[in-house]
């Protein structure tokens, strides 16, 4: 069975331990007899006895008493249980139940081993091993049947422990037995020599393997010093120095320390080993353990292999091309060329981090690689290929270009060893390449222009194109000379300068911006690193946001006049270069002379293009243009005329002659040719002039004409550029126009006398008839007070005392618009609070509105005081509160407010009263004329309420001069609003009113 198997397996490891302890080797082992004795006696047994399982045996190890051995000193054979009694016997039993079996009377069937028959009587405690594996039993029998007592019992299992902890030492020592032979037989098998040392040096140990590299069998070397045996003479002092060191340490001294040195042999022959030390502590003592082997070979295969590598690195060093290469782990060996080229030298980085490390980038030289895309990582991958062009930017920022084939390192089998990629720096045949397809671009583009800016433009594009930059810009000096604006733009496409070229500005004052800058200073400003660079100016910061690096500008030049500045931009650092400034030179020189070529040839377009507008404009005109030369005789020759040569003018061509002066004199009017003449002088000694006069035309018609004209020198000429003009309408109607003023003010004349006669006539009149309206008022109040009067009689007295009150009303305000009007109003100021004046007024009126069932409500919540006449300001206060009433129908209401404001124009704080109605309001566009005299509005019309339209122009005049306003707004719901503003004046000290 398996099981069984596994059991025998344990077992035989167990009894493996103690037969190395030589438990089974020793014939009577007396520890266990002495306890099996001591078990029989104590329990006054026939025989106690060990027995232990080794393999399939059962050996019994102690035994004592009566039955064992027959008597005290019996044979010792007695020990061993003959093989055919292990089926059924004692210790399968205990096994089998892994606890004590305890029999009383057994003689049914058990027999003991032998032919003699089993005891009747037995007891069976097991002995376990560490692990709790029983190895055997501890047993007592008896001849006899007995019952055997707890106690007795008690004493088995005792004696049973105490065989467990004998067993267990013993399983220790054979273990470790068994260890120490398993290590000497690796020591004695192993090929590399192995010694143990001591703390004073002696050899305690010594393997074969150092008999046979030192040549000394391991009873010579055995308690002899170390370095005497295996260090040369002059290497014994350091090898004493070191055991000392190791020697004096108090803790364990550090494992698998490994140094290489020089042995020797028991000959004398000196030879390279590679020593481990292994060192420890035993007893206290420091132990060294040391393995050595013979490096001699090893030595010089890394000699072979040193030499051979400083051969090849040679070879690749003295090769004009650059050399990569990998091992198939990816480490990296560059040759002199490339670490040149490149800046750089071999780093300790992994396959997808070459690209990042060392900056590759693809041929734009923008775009970094992806690290699949690295032409030895390609290699490395198994890939062949040729002509792969790449950039690799040093760590200063400048880049180099690389053309390189790859092809991976193999074996005759197949089995990849690493890769290696070979190839030339092409930067210089690129450069001069970019620098010619520049110089032909932009020769193109400037045979190709059809004007300045495409010129602009398309060089900037094919000499920043064809040199890889980023962003070309051309600046073109404005006519003026006062700055330099941006004629032409090129940026790489898919780049974004949008910071760079539209949100700067584009017009420059010399001095400011790069362009500034290089015009300002009439030299070329290379800027290799623009955030290294210490000068400040416009677009550098936009530039730097943009992730531009490097910076140029060039002046272009037609002799000594700048005409415009090439800039440029690109996103890496960019040392300057002699030859490409001069390639610029050449450029730029080339783009002077194109520019200045097209400068003139648009100047000349242009020019004739004004020539022909003006002549457009000029024959659209009725003036006479013209231009003359005065020559130094005083002679006058005409040089440009009107293409009508004057007729719109003089009403025909002038007379063409020697002198034009002399020619016009005879025809200019004799009142005024000393205007003539004077005009003359003044634009012949250089000042502009301008002068009228009469002159008769080729037709005979005289005309007025009038002349302006300005000098001007060209060269040696003097010249003199005018415009005549027909004035002789302008004339006719200034001369109409003094007619029609001269009646104008005599109408004014007569309408004022009439005004004057109409305001005598008001007065007179309105003084004539206030005495017998004040008559008739009064002996109409006489009748009404005679009760003898019929009620027909009362309502004529009554009609008669209300028109003879109008009249008097009218009256009253025609006096006062006649005084307003002459300045003869007078008002009688003095300070007085305002609201109870509002209130007295209101109260006035109070009985008026109930008649019509009107609501009249005040908030007079604060009480302003002003500086105001209050009779007059009363009057205001009637008229308005009596316009309110009589123009809101039945059932309306009228609202009163008096209040402080403190206006935004900083007047002052002003009092403010408020009288709203909602009547019948007033359209409107009527509101401008409402304080007109004898103005009624349509809203008023149409209701038929009688009225003179003089009562706010009146009130309008009361306010104004006490230094007040008055103004009407429409009410929100219908109505109108009238809103009285006179100053305020402060209260006195003490708060109380004046």
């Amino acid at each position: 069975m398996v099981t069984r198997t596994a059991d025998r397996v344990r077992g035989a490891r167990w009894s493996q331990a103690l037969r190395a302890a030589g438990l089974f080797d020793v014939p009577g082992s007396r520890a266990l007899e002495r306890a099996a004795r001591l078990a029989a006696r104590l329990l006054d047994a026939s025989a106690g006895l060990v027995v232990l399982a080794d393999g399939d045996r059962q050996v019994c190890l102690g035994a004592a008493g009566r039955t064992a051995r027959g008597d005290a000193d019996g044979p010792a054979g007695l020990r061993e249980a003959p093989e055919d009694h292990v089926p059924g016997s004692l210790l399968r039993r205990v096994e089998e139940a892994g606890a004590p079996l305890v029999v009383c009377d057994a003689r049914p069937g058990l027999r003991w081993p032998g032919a003699e028959p089993a005891a009747p009587a037995w007891a069976a405690f097991p002995i376990r091993a560490p692990d709790g594996e029983v190895l055997g039993a501890l047993c007592v029998l008896d001849v006899r049947p007995r019952r055997w007592e707890p106690h007795e019992l008690e004493l088995v299992a005792e004696a049973a422990g105490a065989v467990e902890s004998q067993l267990a030492a013993r399983i220790s020592e054979g273990r470790a037995r068994l260890a120490a032979a398993r290590l000497d037989t690796v020591l004695e098998q192993s090929h590399e020599a192995f010694l143990s040392i001591d703390g004073s040096g002696t050899v305690t140990a010594w393997n074969t393997a150092a008999e046979r590299l030192f040549g000394r069998p391991a009873s010579e070397a055995v308690g002899r010093p170390a370095d005497r045996l295996i260090v040369p003479q002059w290497a014994r002092r350091a090898f004493g120095e070191e055991l000392r060191r190791v020697r004096d340490s108090r803790g364990p001294a550090p494992s698998g320390h490994r140094v290489e040195m020089t042995a020797v042999d028991r000959t004398g022959r000196e030879f390279p080993v590679e020593m481990a030390l292994q060192a420890d502590h035993e007893y206290g003592e420091p132990v060294l353990h040391a393995f050595l082997h013979d490096i001699g070979d090893r030595l010089a295969a890394r000699r072979g292999l040193e030499q051979e590598r400083t051969f090849l690195t040679a070879l690749l060093d003295s090769l004009d091309v650059v050399v990569a290469a990998c091992d198939g782990e990816g480490r990296l060996t560059f040759n002199q060329v490339l670490r040149e080229a490149i800046h750089a030298s071999e780093q300790p980085v992994r396959v997808e981090e070459w690209a990042e490390a060392y900056r590759v980038h693809a041929p734009d030289g923008v775009t970094r690689l992806r690290p699949e895309e690295v032409p030895l990582a390609r290699a490395l991958a198994g890939e062949r290929f040729d002509d792969q062009e790449v950039v690799v930017h040093t760590p200063e920022g400048r880049p180099r270009r690389l053309l390189v084939n790859g092809r991976p390192i193999e074996t005759a089998d197949g089995r990849l060893l690493g890769a290696v990629v070979a190839g030339h720096d092409i930067t210089d045949r690129h450069r001069i390449e970019r620098m010619s397809a520049a110089q032909r671009a932009a020769a193109q583009a400037l045979a190709e222009a059809g004007s300045s800016e495409e010129a602009a433009c398309g060089v900037v594009a094919a000499v920043a194109g064809a040199l890889g930059w980023t962003c070309g810009e051309y600046w073109q000096v404005d006519p003026g000379g006062g700055t330099i604006s941006r004629l032409g733009l090129w940026t790489r496409p898919g780049r974004d300068l949008s910071a760079l070229t539209r949100d700067e500005p584009d017009v420059f004052p010399p001095g400011q911006g790069l362009a500034g800058m290089v015009w300002a200073s009439g030299r070329e400003t290379w800027i290799p690193d623009l955030a290294a660079d210490p000068r400040d100016f416009t677009r550098k910061g936009a530039a730097l946001r943009s992730g531009l690096r490097a910076a140029m500008g060039l002046p272009v030049r037609s002799d000594r006049q700048i005409l415009g500045v090439l800039t440029f931009f690109t996103d890496t650092v960019q040392e300057a270069e002699d030859d490409l400034v001069d390639l610029l030179d050449g450029i730029r020189a080339h783009v002077g002379r194109h520019m200045e070529r097209r400068r003139a040839e648009e100047l000349a377009l242009a020019l004739a293009a004004s020539r022909r507008r003006l002549e457009q404009i000029i024959d659209q005109i009725d003036d006479y243009v013209w231009t003359v030369e005065l020559a130094p005789d005083g002679t006058v020759r005409p040089v440009y005329t009107s293409p009508d040569g004057g007729t719109a003018v003089f009403g025909g061509p002038l007379p063409r002659g020697p002198d034009g002066f002399a020619i016009m004199t005879g025809h200019v009017h004799p009142d005024d040719l000393p205007a003539f003449i004077a005009f003359h002088d003044a634009v012949a000694s250089g000042r502009p002039a301008e002068a009228e006069c009469r002159i008769r035309g080729m037709d005979g018609v005289t005309r007025w004409i009038w002349m302006r004209g300005i000098p001007r020198r060209e060269g040696d000429r003097f010249l003199i550029d005018g415009i005549s003009t027909d004035v002789t309408e302008r004339h006719r109607m200034a001369e109409e126009r003094d007619r029609l003023l001269a009646g104008e003010r005599a109408q004014v004349l007569r309408l004022r006398e009439l005004d004057r006669m109409k305001d005598e006539l008001i007065s007179v009149v309105s003084h004539e008839l206030r005495n017998p309206i004040g008559t008739i008022r009064a002996s109409v109040g006489t009748f009404l007070n005679d009760p003898e009067l019929t009620d027909e009689q009362r309502m004529f007295a009554e009609v008669i005392d209300r028109k003879s009150a109008h009249l008097q009303r009218l009256l009253d305000d025609l006096l006062d618009l006649a005084r307003l009007d002459s300045g003869g109003i007078t008002i009688d100021p003095r300070p007085l609070p305002l609201t109870p004046l509002v209130l007295q007024s209101v109260d006035d009126h109070r009985a008026a509105a109930e008649a019509k069932r009107l609501t009249v409500t005040t908030d007079a919540a604060e009480d302003p005081s002003v500086h105001a006449d209050p009779v007059r300001l009363r009057q205001v206060l009637d008229n308005l509160l009596s316009n309110a009433i009589k123009y809101t129908p039945d059932g309306g209401s009228v609202a009163v407010t008096v209040r402080r404001e403190e206006p935004a124009d900083g007047r002052g704080p002003e009092a403010v009263v408020g009288v709203a109605d909602t009547g019948i309001g007033i359209p409107a566009e009527q509101y401008s004329k409402l304080f007109s005299r004898f103005f009624r509005a349509s809203t008023a019309l149409q209701s038929g309420v009688k009225g003179t339209g003089l009562g706010l122009a009146i009130t309008k005049a009361i306010v104004e001069a006490h230094g007040g306003a008055i103004a009407a707004s429409p009410r929100e719901g219908g109505g109108t609003v009238f809103a009285v503003r006179l100053p305020e004046i402060p209260r006195r000290a003490t708060g109380e009113r004046d």
